[in-house]
């Protein structure tokens, strides 16, 4: 049995979390970690956990934590990750960073567009955990950076026509749209329900953070510098992901040697589900499981293909990836825990 610490719980990637570790079979949660809710049970926050937990939220440090558990997971906001996964791993134990701390490889990058990084040392060991890119690697780290959200979507649809120098690098377009869950838990204006009901905008157009996430792992796939267009919108809904994304294909395919491409490409891997020409994702057809759903058209007058991934922002996209990184740093089948069927409708 593994034993498992969340810090940083009280939001909604962490109580997605223990929702999955709750139910798996080979994981027993023996540490919530939350300055706002310590002492108070987590069943009287979410009441989703009434009957399946007794355990209360613990404003413990890290130190206190490692001495509980055999892995960590971090659900901290980014700038806060990185101060303590060091206290992690010099106690011996395996970290899921669900932050951005570790994600991107060059820390002058990632001092860019987010904050000044007191744990450089560690970036060259961490490992993306993106399983279906990575998996050899995972296994055997001891830190693993779980993706973004946006980046998971993204890269998942684009990875066959990049690696295999299929598309255009210069014309990629990344159109995704995000439900409200994204914006985290924290109370924020731009998040309230008179705000987002009924409403549908663009933001930090081609300045978000998950861009530089993004082009660096398109460009290792590709083995030369890609930049892309990415811009987010806000839907309003409470979770999901639908990434529409173009590009101009560079080989002469119809819209079924794409499919079948695709389908080759991600055979073996349980999470990816590849449509039959003419259907394409739907956010309610992921939400509330660990699956990229990935459908695949072509434009014959212009010759771009059209690239639909889907995703639940809080799984796929965050607390049910970073389990299936754990599986693998634990020796464990990977889909373990996470057979989850969507919830529709």
């Amino acid at each position: 049995m593994i034993t498992v610490g969340i810090y940083g719980a009280s939001g909604y990637t962490g109580q997605e979390l223990l929702k999955v570790l709750v139910r798996h079979p080979e994981t027993k949660v023996v540490a919530l970690t939350s300055r706002k809710y310590k002492g108070i049970p987590i069943a009287d926050i979410y009441p989703i956990f009434k009957g399946l937990t007794d355990d209360t939220f613990i404003d413990a440090s890290p130190e206190d934590v490692a001495g509980l558990c055999d892995a960590v997971f971090l659900a901290v906001p980014h700038g806060e990750a990185m101060e303590v996964a060091p206290f992690f791993l010099k106690a011996g134990k395996k970290v899921i960073d669900l932050s951005a701390d570790y994600r991107l490889r060059n820390v002058d990058i990632y001092e860019e567009w987010y904050k000044e990084h007191t744990s450089a040392e560690l970036i060259s060991e961490a490992v993306y955990g993106l399983p279906e890119l990575y998996r050899d690697d995972i296994e055997n780290a001891r830190l693993v950076a779980n993706p973004g959200c946006y980046p998971t979507g993204a890269i998942l649809g684009l990875a066959p026509v990049v690696k295999e120098n299929c598309i255009d690098s210069s014309s990629i377009i990344v159109d995704a749209k995000s439900g409200v869950s994204g914006a985290g838990r924290e109370l924020s204006i731009g998040s309230l329900f008179c705000e987002v009901n009924e409403g549908f905008k663009a933001y930090k157009i081609c300045t978000h953070r998950h861009t530089p996430e993004i082009e660096q792992e398109l460009s290792l796939l590709a083995g030369s510098e890609i930049n892309v267009s990415f811009v987010p919108h806000l839907i309003p809904v409470n979770r999901g992901i639908l990434s529409t994304i173009y590009g101009t294909l560079r080989k002469n395919m119809t819209a079924s040697d794409l499919i079948a491409f695709y389908k080759t490409f991600y055979k073996d891997e349980i999470f990816v589900r590849v449509y039959e020409e003419g259907t394409y994702p739907n956010i309610s057809s992921v939400k509330g499981s660990n699956y990229c759903d990935i459908g695949l058209t072509l434009d014959d007058r212009t010759g771009r293909v059209v690239i639909i991934t889907a995703i639940d922002n809080l799984m796929k996209g965050a607390a049910g990836q970073a389990v299936q990184n754990m599986n693998l740093m634990f020796g464990l089948p990977e889909e373990m825990g996470l057979k989850f069927v969507s919830l529709f409708p």
